[in-house]
């Protein structure tokens, strides 16, 4: 671990030569490193914090380039800071309808907006045209639902079409007032988080612009690009951001400008703080680049250095070996101020943690949100897809690699998380894995049936995406691995992720690459879960055993003479052939998705037999003839489709021990007992 740095090399670009830098590279890329991304929406912004009056004033010059197959007589642009100007914008109608009323009583002073002063066309390809006003055609356009209130998606006309593989440079000022915390951006006291701050393009695309208006359930869509960014915060503020710091100038007023550079990305967001404590560290592996880390830690976590960093570290090396190298070269991981509504969220080069006080070692935080978004470093930054439209294919897959590694890498105990998330209480009887899935299984069950995964994301009935894009797709995608193993899982995530690495895939993408891995089409699987609100539920719908010399049938734990009378619990004794017995085993779809099981019958001389059912009919029979009575019977006893709503009908006995299922339940309601009355204690 490296220690605090306390000088930087000093030096500052010029605003016109970054820009003729950005315009000689999106027209013909070169230079020490060539190009990997398209790099057709770079940007060159000067921004300006106000902290007392918690506004940036920002001037950015866009060179954008059409890399679409069609000519384009407007561009459209996203100010997603709109969205909290006040209480009539598609974000905040969304909002109530996820029971957020609370956020509809703020004060004023803590909403936020984005103001669009200029706008001015520099000309196409250097042409040396005069600059072209272009705001005084804009208007607010909302695509998604027309809602005339909404300003989060601007049009601006343009003097002529801009042709495919023509670049046009736009400049445009514009003032951003920062609001407390909304969707993990804003300002707590002297902490601000910054992202999606300025007026940022849209993707276009050979159907038109894709440009959504920004909503409750969704995140982010943008092209790749160079960002050359100079921010002007108080001196003596450590600010982080996106990219890597090139310097930083003490301007002699109160006042520090810090240049960051980036390449290759498809978003900006810094953070700045009187806080913060800065850490640096180095990823290093034998095959894979090396990863500067620097990490921008609230002073109260000082201890917990190691722990971001190690959960960084596995990241880049695990998802490195199994899926591909990390793109970049640097990584900053930010430790967000208590209530600052920032924590747990991705930008390329850029993530923010999580962590609290009161974190003891046996437990997995801040490890485990670490680990997930050092993820979204692959999926979503590296492969830029649609979140908009189809969060799930970075969620879902980053949710389930988060997984595997938490699993290979940080077995701590899980924990009961008291008073508000406060204090944590550990699990440590409760195997890592087997909690989360447990987590994904009850959060998916409750929504199962509220959407199909293919519509688009910010589609999705408000507060049911998350279990759709999260839980559904990382449940789906572990039960793959189990169908098929992780090394055709793994194969087919490589596979995507090298292949769309700086590009924008699309679901079906995912799909072929996993059908390559696998060596056959898995259309019968995807369709089901993706394209369809199938609900999948196995269960043992009856069981029970015949005597062959015509005794009676053994039918939940107790014998029944042939006129099915109940004579008793006990099993008549016999010996030789004419004693055997006949059991059936009846198992049911209770849902409407279809997924191959496995069916184990265990007797009662402690023999097992194993059969296999396709899943398809509505239910199915199996009769076996042995020596001795079937005792028990499981559908899916290996766990392998955990997308099954229903466990508790998955297996059937005519042996039950009676106190087990009475002790297992009463153990844990009074586990949960004793919390609410802590809490209580606590709280009176």
């Amino acid at each position: 671990m490296r220690a605090r740095r306390d000088t930087i090399p000093r030096m500052r670009w010029r605003h016109a030569a970054a820009v003729t830098l950005l315009l000689s590279l999106a027209v013909a890329p070169g230079g020490a490193q060539a190009p990997t991304s398209p790099r057709n929406a770079s940007y060159d912004i000067d921004v300006t914090l106000d902290p007392s009056a918690r506004t940036l004033t920002g001037r950015e010059t866009l060179t954008w380039r059409n890399i679409s197959p069609n000519a384009t007589s407007e561009l459209q642009f996203h100010l997603y800071y709109n969205a909290w100007r006040n209480t009539r914008s598609t974000w905040m109608r969304e909002r109530l309808l996820g029971r957020g009323a609370a956020l509809h009583n703020r004060p004023e002073a803590d909403w936020g907006w984005i103001d669009v002063t200029s706008i001015r066309l520099h000309g196409a390809d250097g042409d040396g045209n005069a600059a072209v006003d272009l705001n005084r055609h804009a208007t607010f356009i909302a695509p998604d639902d027309g809602n005339p209130d909404d300003r989060t998606v601007l049009r601006v006309p343009l003097p002529a079409p801009v042709a495919p593989g023509q670049t046009i440079a736009v400049e445009m000022e514009w003032t951003t007032r920062i609001p407390r915390p909304f969707a993990r951006t804003g300002a707590v006291g002297d902490y601000f988080f910054l992202s999606h701050w300025f007026p940022k393009i849209g993707v276009l695309e050979a159907d038109g612009w894709n440009c959504h208006q920004f909503h409750t359930g969704t995140e982010f869509f943008a092209d790749y690009g160079l960002y050359d960014v100079r921010i002007t915060a108080p001196a003596g503020w450590a600010v982080g951001a996106t990219g890597r710091e090139q310097a930083v100038t003490d301007n002699g007023d109160g006042t520090a400008t810090h240049t960051f550079h980036a390449e290759d990305v498809h978003e900006f967001a810094w953070t700045t703080s009187n806080d913060f404590l800065v850490v640096e560290d180095r990823f290093e592996h034998p095959t894979l680049p090396p990863v500067d880390m620097r990490l921008l830690l609230q002073p109260e976590h000082v201890g917990q250095e190691e722990r971001h960093f190690r959960a960084t570290r596995e990241t880049l090396r695990l998802y490195g070996e199994w899926f591909g190298a990390y793109p970049w070269d640097h990584i900053t991981i930010v430790d967000p101020a208590w209530r600052s509504s920032s924590g747990g969220m991705e930008y390329p080069m850029f993530i923010t943690a999580g962590t609290r006080w009161l974190a003891p070692a046996s437990i997995d935080g801040p490890e485990e949100v670490t680990v997930h978004e050092a993820g979204h470093m692959f999926f979503q930054s590296g492969v830029g897809n649609n979140e908009m439209e189809h969060s799930w294919l970075d969620e879902g897959l980053n949710t389930y690699a988060t997984a595997r590694v938490m699993e290979a890498e940080f077995p701590f105990a899980r924990e009961l998380r008291l008073f508000g998330g406060f204090v944590p209480w550990p699990q440590p009887d409760v195997p890592w894995d087997r909690v989360i899935h447990g987590d994904r299984i009850a959060g998916y069950r409750a929504v199962a049936r509220s959407d199909v995964q293919a519509t688009p994301t910010y589609r999705y009935w408000p507060g049911s995406g998350g279990a759709i894009t999260y839980n559904k797709s990382a449940l789906y995608l572990h039960t793959l691995e189990r169908h098929l193993g992780w090394d055709v899982v793994r194969r087919g995530m490589s596979a995507f992720y090298r292949q769309w690495r700086f590009g924008h895939p699309t679901p079906d993408d995912f799909f072929a690459a996993m059908n390559g891995a696998a060596g056959e089409d898995l259309g019968w699987f995807f369709d089901q879960v993706h394209g369809s609100s199938a609900v999948f539920d196995y269960g043992i719908a009856a069981l029970s055993s015949r005597n062959a010399a015509g005794r009676g049938w053994f039918d939940d734990g107790r014998y029944r003479d042939e006129s099915g009378g109940a004579t008793g619990a006990d099993v008549p004794t016999a010996a030789g052939p004419a004693d055997w017995y006949e059991s059936l085993v009846a198992v049911r779809r209770y849902g409407d998705g279809i997924f191959p099981v496995e069916v184990v019958v265990e007797f009662a001389d402690g023999a097992t037999e194993r059969r296999r059912w396709d899943g398809r009919a509505q239910w199915t029979n199996f009769r076996f003839v042995r020596p001795s009575r079937a005792v028990t019977a499981i559908v899916d006893p290996d766990r392998v489709l955990l997308l099954d709503v229903d466990f508790t009908n998955n297996s059937r006995t005519t042996r039950p021990r009676a106190g087990d299922a009475a002790t297992k339940w009463t153990l844990a309601w009074i586990v949960w007992l004793q919390d609410l009355l802590l809490t209580a204690g606590f709280l009176a």
